[in-house]
């Protein structure tokens, strides 16, 4: 199939459009969905910010097609049950045109099966659950790489560069953790690499003395987590209290920790300092995210984690409303599915299935100044 080029910078200037399917009064409401409150807001606040620079930005350069974006700021609390509501409320009530969303893969999971019977558009930056976009849900996409392709990516890091033997794979019972832990095990196993301990913990749980004490009898030398940065910083710190340092048993982890709270969580830079963990190649390096990441930063703040995800997520939707003079789902889809879009993080392709065409997972390295820095480059997801 034929994928054609749409460069970004001429979706602001179209002056006379064809009606927005959907798009009512003067705006065009797009939902921010994710975990603004609650144990995981450090990432709903990555979403939230990346969104509204985007949208005012957009907003600045003349709006979409003769209209203002306007943003909806929609709570999930990670919770699936909240999510299905909050989706409806946001068809029913808010008329939404698109989402920018959810964080969560359970509650990407759910709140999709909604805006799919409503035919409307949701690209998610961060949720990596292959069941996101495994389903056949048409009008559901993806900023993000999926677990299969991260948890490839961890699994050759541990085997080939930590050479480690024997791995203790603990997850937080998630469709997320688990989906990932399973993803990596599989990865370690097609290597030769022995699974010593298979554990779940439960999301909100402090107190890992036990476990740590069977990741002990184990005789691991290596740990991988499958969860959030609120579980794992306990974890590495118990696992450090009890003498099991950094070169003793190698702590790897996924996306669920790119923040700043996993400092917080581990009880300081001390026990993160050596945790590796997969994340997209850094964007704020791209020459096409520079102007971006300037005005982060003159506000005070880093663009970290899925901060430039939501707002490549929030040009991609603005790029197929021009593109199909319309904010139907499954137009947006079918445009997005046969173009390539320019955003701050580079080039983007899909999929009919909603998928990246290309995905770019490496390892990091949490440093002993409390930041994570791209450690090795690892086979690449594609």
């Amino acid at each position: 199939m034929r994928i054609k080029r749409f460069t970004f910078s001429l979706v602001f200037f179209s002056m006379f459009a064809l009606p927005l399917n959907g798009a009512l009064g003067k705006t065009i409401k797009i939902a921010i969905a994710g975990p603004h409150s609650g144990a995981n807001a450090a990432f709903g606040e990555q979403l939230w910010r990346g969104a509204q620079q985007a949208i005012k930005d957009i907003n600045a350069a003349g709006g979409v097609m003769g209209q203002t974006l306007e943003s909806v700021k929609a709570d999930d609390a990670c919770e699936p049950k909240q999510a299905r509501t909050l989706a409806n409320r946001l068809v029913a009530k808010d008329k939404i045109a698109a989402v920018v969303g959810h964080f969560c893969s359970s509650t990407s999971i759910t709140a999709s099966e909604v805006y799919f019977e409503n035919d409307i558009l949701m690209m998610t930056p961060a949720s990596t659950n292959p069941r996101v976009t495994d389903r056949g849900l048409t009008t559901v996409f993806r900023m993000c790489g999926r677990d299969d392709q991260q948890g490839s990516v961890a699994s050759e890091f541990i085997a080939e560069t930590l050479k480690a033997k024997k791995v203790a794979i603990v997850h937080d019972k998630t469709t997320y953790g688990q989906g990932l832990a399973d993803a990596t095990k599989a990865g370690l196993i097609k290597k030769g690499v022995q699974a010593v301990l298979y554990e779940g913990i439960t999301r909100g749980e402090k107190d890992f003395n036990t476990l740590v004490t069977k990741i002990k009898g184990a005789k691991a030398d290596a740990v991988y987590f499958g969860g959030v940065h609120s579980e794992a910083g306990l974890l590495v710190k118990q696992l450090r209290d009890q003498g099991l340092g950094n070169k003793a048993v190698a702590f790897v982890s996924g996306d669920g920790i790119v923040s700043q709270d996993f400092i917080t969580a581990a009880g300081g830079k001390k026990y993160a300092e050596g945790v590796y963990v997969t994340f997209g190649a850094d964007p704020t390096r791209l020459p096409t995210s520079k102007k971006v990441v300037e005005t982060f930063k003159k506000q005070g703040y880093d663009p970290e984690g899925y901060t430039l995800y939501s707002y490549a997520t929030v040009q991609a939707i603005v790029a197929a409303i021009n593109g199909a003079q319309s904010t139907n789902g499954t137009k947006l889809a079918k445009w997005l599915a046969k173009n390539r879009v320019s955003t701050v993080m580079g080039e983007k392709a899909w999929s009919q299935q909603g998928d990246l065409v290309k995905s770019d997972y490496v390892i990091y390295r949490w440093n002993q100044d409390g930041q994570y820095r791209e450690f090795s480059v690892a086979k690449k997801g594609s």
